[in-house]
């Protein structure tokens, strides 16, 4: 009689690990300690990521230094997801690793909202 064959483990599973890792690097964490709204633009400050941070809070610390990106784009570069995300800039925030801009500097300008509606306008009446 042949044994069964292995399941693989999480970490050789891609598919299965998209699930678990969120988790992971969370440490079981599911909200973020600070609001972050998707726009809300992130500066590099005056901290530094502390040995118990994961390593993608490394590389949210890099991307900002390079220069000031929103939430969103910190989430879609890191591929981690959304909340996830929130959570580890909420941990560099408390770190004073990473500063949100200031609320003038992060409102969208009125002309590019009205561009965009425009455009989403007609995109929406072409189809």
């Amino acid at each position: 009689m042949t044994p069964p064959p292995r399941r693989p483990s999480v970490a050789a599973d891609p598919d299965t690990a998209a699930f678990v890792r969120p988790y992971a690097l969370t440490r079981g964490r599911t909200r973020p300690q600070y609001r972050l709204h998707l726009e809300s633009v992130m500066h590099p400050g005056t901290g530094r990521p502390g040995p118990r941070l994961p390593e993608e809070c490394g590389r949210i610390t890099a991307l900002c230094r390079a220069r000031p990106r929103s939430v969103a784009e910190l989430a879609g570069t890191l591929g981690c997801g959304l909340t996830p995300a929130k959570i580890l800039i909420s941990d560099l925030l408390a770190a004073h690793v990473l500063i949100p801009a200031t609320a003038s500097a992060s409102d969208p300008d009125q002309d590019l909202l009205l561009r965009l509606r425009a455009a989403l306008t007609m995109k929406w009446l072409d189809e």
